[in-house]
């Protein structure tokens, strides 16, 4: 076992209590797992001292034998002496391997520490709002996106449905092209605008990158994996991305690295039946632009400042409303310290849709990923890595359609992305 993959130990060993009330501020029950965690390692580290300690005394009885021999003395006591030894030593070990597998098994499930200053909280109602930016649209008994998509023919929910099944989205004519204008409006506002490398990623991914990112074991019924292969369908391209300096041991003149990538995203939303799921709002395929850095630990957080304001950008080249919220500690991500959420208003929902998510997971990934670098001594440490969506399109797109609605319903889109589209509105 390999106890840089998780949670460092240390903070375990540390002060257990501490540990605690910091997992229950997720309001959930990793906290009655760092007990557990402490039992296995006291197991495991004494079984291995054990197994020293006794490795030691079968040399020194081995190198008597040998000099009993040599004096043509009988060795048969000793040699029983030594073989029980090694039957013990095997036991320690196989004792080591299970208490360390558990240990692993524990630790991989328990969820990153949120930061001291998260502001506490049990649910989202308890997200406290910390920026608005523009004014609400006065739209005149505004239509929601479906009606207008269905008044210019941007969507074939019907077709979508025969080919694949339930949850899913055609885009049709001025639809798929308004969906390749904002790919491309927002993959080079961040390339050209915020100095991110575009890198173009697999969407089949290893179940040892979504163990690294923190999505397995966790979250395993949510994803969409294949057997035979051992492979999933990436759920964000935060897992391909972040993965691309795994196991890697990095120079600190490297970072920060700053990257940004197009994929689609694949998530099964287990467990969000009646939640959100009118029109595109939520489904199980969706196109998102990802960015993604990776710092040296004192810069994290104000990283995460700079990388929200990145996915602010957007919005505010497109001239949309929004709203920024810090997530409360019981609506944190699972590997996250610190998380602001970025909601777009969409006048025909009545209400604000999440279109990015921007998280400093401290060094929580980078242990399960073993990305570390050398520091200014030549000492070797974890990278801090930061995501945020730059961002998610569903949500963006619907909120396009809904603040931009004219009243003969005809949707004028914002002046930034037209040279993408090639026209000044839809219809």
């Amino acid at each position: 076992m390999d106890t840089s993959q998780m949670l460092d130990i240390k903070l375990f060993r540390e002060d257990a209590e501490a540990m605690k009330a910091r997992l229950n501020t997720r309001f959930d029950s990793s906290a009655e797992l760092v007990d557990e965690v402490l039992q296995c390692d006291e197991t495991r580290r004494d079984a291995e001292t054990k197994k020293q300690e006794l490795q030691s005394q079968r040399k020194k009885k081995s190198k008597e034998i040998g000099m009993l021999r040599g004096q043509g003395e009988d060795t048969a006591r000793i040699e029983e002496e030594v073989k029980a030894i090694g039957e013990e030593i095997k036991a320690l070990d196989e004792a080591a391997t299970t208490a360390g597998d558990r240990q692993e098994e524990l630790l991989l499930s328990i969820p990153n520490l949120p930061h001291p200053e998260c502001p506490q909280g049990e649910t989202e109602e308890q997200n406290p709002e910390i920026k608005v930016w523009g004014d609400k649209p006065a739209v005149s008994e505004p239509k929601d996106h479906l009606e207008l998509a269905d008044q210019h023919g941007l969507f074939d929910f019907e077709a979508a449905a025969k080919i694949t099944g339930s949850g899913f989205a055609l885009y049709r004519g001025a639809g798929a092209r308004l969906q390749r204008a904002l790919i491309n409006f927002l993959l080079n506002t961040q390339t050209e605008e915020n100095g991110y490398q575009e890198v173009n990623v697999p969407h089949l991914i290893r179940r040892e990158s979504m163990i690294g990112t923190g999505q397995l074991p966790k979250f395993e019924e949510d994803m969409y994996g294949f057997d035979k292969d051992g492979l999933y369908l990436a759920p964000t391209a935060e897992v391909p991305v972040t993965n691309i300096y795994r196991e890697m041991l990095l120079k600190g003149d490297e970072l920060p690295i700053k990257m940004t990538a197009h994929t689609p995203c694949f998530r099964r939303e287990a467990g969000s039946a009646g939640r959100d799921n009118k029109g595109i709002i939520r489904i199980h395929q969706f196109d998102k632009v990802e960015l993604v850095q990776i710092v040296k630990p004192e810069d994290s957080f104000a990283v995460l400042e700079e990388l929200t304001g990145h996915a602010e950008s957007i919005l505010q080249k497109l001239g949309l409303h929004y709203r920024i919220i810090e997530l409360c500690s019981g609506d944190l991500g699972f590997s996250a310290t610190k998380t602001y959420d970025i909601e777009v208003w969409a006048p025909g929902q009545g209400k604000y849709l999440e279109v990015s998510s921007c998280s400093n997971f401290g060094d929580y990934q980078a242990r399960r990923m073993k990305l570390r670098y050398k520091d200014a001594d030549g000492k070797n440490q974890f990278c801090h890595t930061l995501n945020g969506s730059g961002t998610a399109l569903p949500r963006l797109y619907v909120a396009i359609l809904e603040q931009c609605q004219q009243p003969d319903g005809s949707i004028k889109l914002p002046e930034a992305l037209q040279p993408y589209f090639g026209a000044e509105k839809i219809g």
